[in-house]
């Protein structure tokens, strides 16, 4: 199986239409399996793992288009052209972006467990620094209380080991890619472009995709139904598996694209062309107010600054990036721009090196130059970049000859407790 693939399994009759099933974070195809009896009287089913999950070669992916494509890329292989998709979690997240990118592949669609954006980016990234140092068992062990209600969880304790087992075997590289890839997803604006009819399933219990984000999706979607599962938590599909196949069932066979209609006319159901309308020019900049003889000009927010302020935000985290904006004003609010586009948008941008390289640039001048406050935020910053304790350690000591015992001994304490409060699992 080539990087560009996906690993799949396939049941079903030959010649009946296609439904494509995507499987949730840290789970395998076979959380599906409850589904596949009654589906495949239906349809031919297709199912894939992730990268790195189940069986599947660890080929790491870090971002949801580049998940797609390999789904894509899949289905050709199997001469598939158009396909129902169904998706739970990260596989919702597949879904929507195939809707959203191959509209002409996609008959119709049903989100599980989803939504537009997943949490935060800050959390995300944060997740990939505590496997990183710890490994998946910390977050295996926590995964059935997200997964499953109380109730279910102490009446099926075969199907909790299997959770937990199923995220422990997971590829850790592949699955911090992962979460990389759910750090830069969102969707939010694109929502109104879905054109296929679709279910979003939610459960009443979900605390990781709230009945909230469900709403959301409803409300952005124009041809968007939502389902409510009582008493079920993340993982619908295993927890209320008859109710999942049912609803899924029910949408899949009234809202199917690739209903044949009359010689010449679009396909039953087929979403009409919707009219598409420039948006209105951007308002004329205001004249530049003179005060005392100067010119009190905006800054110029190019390109540079774009580009400065995403890899500032990912390296950085949004919450330091809003908090240092929100206390820009009159006097900072220059400076703020200036290293948004300068540091961030022409330095750290550059291809020469990567981002793990600078963090270790970044780091051993710091310490020379004595500068705690800026030290404690990129030790936050190595970590994100993929820098682990034990090379943050070697940095310091390497730090201790070059720049001095004293530098290095205040760093090391910067360190130590910045490394703590972001690697320790929590729960």
């Amino acid at each position: 199986m080539s990087e560009k693939t996906l690993q799949h399994r396939i049941d079903g009759p030959d010649d009946a239409p296609v439904l494509v099933l995507g499987a949730s974070l840290g789970t395998t195809w076979h959380m599906w399996d409850r589904q596949i009896p009654e589906l495949t009287r239906h349809w031919r089913v297709i199912r894939f793992d992730l990268p790195g999950h189940g069986g599947s070669p660890a080929h790491a992916a870090s971002s949801i288009a580049e998940l797609a494509d390999r789904l894509v890329a899949t289905l050709d292989l199997l001469g598939v052209e158009r396909f129902g998709y169904t998706g739970c979690n990260i596989g919702g997240a597949i879904g929507l972006q195939l809707a959203l990118t191959r509209p002409h592949r996609v008959t119709s669609l049903a989100l599980v467990s989803s939504s537009s954006r997943y949490g935060t980016a800050d959390a995300w990234r944060q997740r990939g620094v505590v496997i990183r140092t710890n490994g998946l068992d910390p977050i295996a062990r926590t995964s059935p209380e997200h997964w499953f209600t109380a109730g279910f969880a102490g009446a099926q304790p075969a199907i909790v080991e299997w959770a937990v087992q199923m995220v422990r075997t997971t590829d850790p590289g592949c699955y911090i890619a992962a979460c990389e890839a759910l750090a830069s997803y969102d969707v939010r604006s694109s929502l109104s472009r879905v054109g296929v009819p679709t279910l979003v399933v939610v459960g009443s219990e979900d605390r990781v995709t709230p009945t909230s984000d469900a709403r959301s999706l409803v409300a952005g979607i124009p041809d968007a139904s939502l389902a409510l599962v009582p008493g079920t938590s993340h993982l619908a599909p295993v927890e209320q598996p008859s109710a999942v196949t049912e609803l899924l069932i029910r949408h899949f066979t009234t809202a199917w694209h690739d209903k044949p209609g009359p010689a010449g006319q679009p396909a039953l159901g087929a979403a009409a062309p919707k009219a598409q309308i420039a948006p209105p020019p951007p308002p004329a900049a205001p004249p530049a107010a003179i005060e005392s003889g100067l010119t009190k000009q905006e800054p110029v927010r190019g390109g540079t600054y774009e580009a400065g302020i995403k890899v500032r935000r990912e390296v950085l985290g949004d919450a330091h990036v809003d908090r240092a904006e929100a206390a820009a004003d009159d006097f900072t609010g220059d400076f703020q721009d200036f290293i948004t586009r300068y540091a961030w948008g022409e330095t750290w941008t550059r291809p020469g090196l990567d981002r793990r390289t600078r963090s270790i640039i970044t780091l051993t001048a710091l310490v020379a130059r004595g500068h705690q406050e800026e030290l404690a935020l990129h030790t936050r910053a190595a970590l994100r970049n993929g820098l682990t304790p034990t090379e943050i350690k070697e940095v310091l000591m390497h730090t201790a000859v070059y720049c001095g015992v004293p530098a290095a001994n205040s760093a090391f304490a910067v360190a130590q407790r910045v490394i703590k409060e972001e690697t320790t699992p929590e729960g």
